[in-house]
């Protein structure tokens, strides 16, 4: 055994070592190669005969996020269109976008948590980070700009600094991020504290607020952000319809996610994955009740301490008086 793990110091470090690499060799296992070969076949007529007559709960709707990273990596025009719908821009302008961290659809997870996040370049220049987030860990103003951060150092040695891609980072949140602060869209850029000028243009963050799609703008509205939003939230596939039926450029998407519901390969494998996201709640939840039983009895022996100390004090004065 190497002492170094159970001396102080030492432990610590040498096991969060052991975690990040145990994270990234998995990771590596369900990573695709790169050009993606697409897992799904193209739809049949008799798919989308099945999918005008499905109807009931969605199993794994958009907001899983494993099933966004899927719906995403099989759907590229959904990909471009999703991209344009936040960024709002033209899709003429999108001459090309890839995922360059594909995962193997139907690769089977087991005991490992995943945090799936999508990388895309877009036009070969910009570099855009999309993650779907359902729990509040509250770390996400921190996790993001980790993301981001990582995303803008993109430049190769001996690059210059001037052409770094631009970055952005896009979530969706099915949380109110700042409760005291409302908002379906909400965009984040360095700028200069007195006069809001733009310290640059390469560095920004997009949050949507799956839970406030109310608050959207009448832009949001124009470029269909809001219909996304709610294509992500659709809990039954009446509703995924009727969402088809007012932004017909959202049938192949539904088609796709119908797809991947059907796939009894992914099925399987998101059934996995979701009891290992349980499993691992779980153990954060124990964790968690832990702690505050211990602040709880820690507590508690800080004022017994105080009232030993009192009654010390008191028995100390009348020893004093006699």
């Amino acid at each position: 055994m190497n002492k170094n793990l159970s001396s102080p110091g030492h432990s610590t470090t040498n096991t969060s070592l052991t975690e990040e690499s145990s994270f990234m060799e998995a990771a590596m296992e369900i990573s695709a190669p790169l050009p993606y070969v697409k897992f799904l076949a193209e739809p049949t007529e008799k798919l989308r005969e099945e999918l005008q007559h499905a109807t009931g709960e969605i199993k794994y709707g958009g907001t899983n996020n494993y099933m966004f990273q899927a719906f995403l990596q099989e759907n590229n025009e959904a990909l471009r269109n999703l991209i344009c719908s936040v960024l709002h821009l033209d899709p003429s302008s999108v001459v090309s976008i890839e995922i360059t961290n594909p995962i193997l659809l139907g690769k089977f997870i087991e005991n490992k948590t995943f945090i799936l996040d999508i990388k895309a370049l877009m036009n070969n220049q910009t570099v855009i980070n999309l993650e779907m987030q359902i729990e509040d860990q509250h770390n996400w103003p921190e996790r993001s700009l980790g993301y981001l951060c990582r995303s803008f150092d993109n430049l190769n040695t001996g690059d210059e600094y001037r052409t770094v891609k631009p970055a952005i980072h896009i979530g969706f949140l099915d949380f109110h991020l700042f409760k005291d602060a409302p908002e379906f869209h909400a965009v984040y850029q360095l700028l200069n504290m007195k006069n809001m000028h733009a310290y640059t243009d390469k560095f920004s963050l997009h949050v949507i607020d799956l839970k406030h799609i109310d608050l959207a703008t009448e832009e949001d509205k124009a470029y269909q952000t809001d219909v996304w939003a709610a294509f992500f939230k659709a809990k039954t596939w009446e509703e995924m319809r009727m969402l088809a039926e007012k932004k017909p450029g959202l049938q192949s998407s539904v088609e796709t996610l119908y797809q991947l519901n059907s796939d009894e390969q992914i099925r399987e494998t998101l059934d996995r994955f979701v009891r290992a996201q349980r499993r691992e709640q779980g153990y954060l939840d124990t964790i968690s009740e832990q702690q505050e039983r211990i602040s709880s009895q820690e507590n508690t022996i800080s004022s017994l301490e105080q009232e030993v100390a009192a009654l010390r004090a008191e028995l100390e004065a009348l020893r004093a008086q006699k």
